[in-house]
């Protein structure tokens, strides 16, 4: 499926005014603080549930205003033409999120009905980022690599977001008990059995779906030539030493995590490491390279979806300031054999004679101004 309508209220600088995009490329372009990016962050609230950019929604619903809304319409994408009887630009799926900023509450919505959680929304809109910030991916610490990998999993395994929901309480409670001065052995143990069953649980979605990535990632390097694909190594670690289990790591490192205050093996501390001849490729790739990891990286993800029959939407912020013409050219050109749907934008009027040498996939182009989407 696809956003082929995007209509908010009190977003940032944008018009209130309904938008119609291509279910397949959709090039944006305007000057800076135009409202290019915030087009994308209002897609990105209905397949995320929130900004790519900043961690508050104060910060992005309107000045003097205390409500947000967005509101998305999906038709069938590009595999329209497989659904006989389907209308090409029908509505299939309607999807609502708003925020009341005094009373912190949450609305959201799929087809009209109220729904609880997240998850709800977007598991009907895969969003995939590309910004300047996912860059690192590589560079930066476990925590963004397993977001990246249960991105992932979410949408391979429709279990997963409850299954995390859970061990997630689990350990907030267990971290309260080991700071809470004087150890409860008794109850220590009854989280600890709690938190090692949930760890099992995702750990193995967490395999399952590494796995798929790591055969679609092999597969994108064999059509790369770059020096540093044959030395290059990627492994599944699932935040403890799975030769014991969880339970006896916990008990034998109890002093450690007493110490602590807090839970330091699990799937908590789950990692995808990268390595290039048996160095963290943080320490030996250049940037360029660590760019061009990334972007094979996402594109290996999206790679995944498609095989289970998903189309991905991406997000492409100002690319041009990350990536050089052949770079923008390679993605540009995988993400239109994945028959994906994609956001970019740009400062400059795009020039798809750039992006596609030979054949072009069906696009549209908007210039933003004040807020303003203008299809040119």
């Amino acid at each position: 499926m696809a956003l082929v309508k995007l209509q908010t209220e009190h977003f940032r600088n944008l018009s209130s005014a309904p938008v119609t995009f291509s279910p397949s490329f959709n090039l944006v372009f305007g000057e800076n603080g135009s409202g290019k990016t915030s087009v994308l962050e209002a897609i990105g609230y209905l397949g995320l549930g929130r900004s790519f950019r900043v961690s508050r929604h104060q910060a992005v619903v309107q000045h003097g205003q205390q409500r947000l809304t967005v509101f998305g319409g999906l038709d069938q994408g590009l595999d329209n033409a497989m659904n006989e009887g389907e209308d090409p630009g029908q509505l299939v799926h309607r999807l609502g999120f708003a925020r009341d900023i005094g009373s912190k509450e949450t609305t959201l919505r799929v087809d009209g009905e109220a729904v609880k959680n997240l998850s709800s929304l977007a598991r009907h809109l895969p969003v995939s980022v590309i910004d300047p910030g996912v860059f690192d991916i590589v560079a930066g610490g476990p925590g963004k690599r397993r977001q990246f990998l249960d991105w992932a999993v979410f949408h391979v395994e429709p279990s997963f977001a409850n299954v995390w929901q859970q061990c997630q309480r689990v350990t907030s409670q267990r971290n309260q008990t080991l700071r809470n001065g004087r150890l409860d052995e008794a109850l220590i143990r009854v989280w600890d059995s709690q938190y090692a069953q949930l760890a099992n649980r995702l750990t193995e979605a967490r395999r399952a779906a590494f796995a798929l990535f790591e055969s679609a990632f092999k597969r994108l390097l064999e059509e790369v030539d770059a020096p540093w694909v044959e030395g290059m190594k990627m492994d599944f670690y699932p935040g403890w030493d799975i030769s014991q289990p969880l339970s006896d790591v916990l008990a034998a490192h109890r002093e450690q995590e007493l110490r602590m205050g807090h839970t330091l093996y699990g799937p908590n501390r789950a990692d995808v490491k990268l390595r290039f001849q048996g160095r963290p490729v943080a320490e030996t790739f250049s940037r360029g390279q660590q760019k061009t990891l990334v972007i094979l990286m996402k594109i290996a993800q999206g790679m995944v979806l498609s095989s289970l029959g998903k189309q991905v939407t991406f997000l492409l912020d100002d690319i041009n300031a990350e990536l050089d013409v052949s770079h923008r050219a390679m993605l540009a050109k995988k993400l239109y054999e994945l028959r994906c749907q994609v956001f970019m934008t740009s400062i400059e009027p795009p020039r798809p004679d750039e992006l596609w040498r030979d054949e072009k996939p069906e696009y549209r182009m908007f210039h933003v101004e004040h807020g303003k989407l203008k299809e040119e």
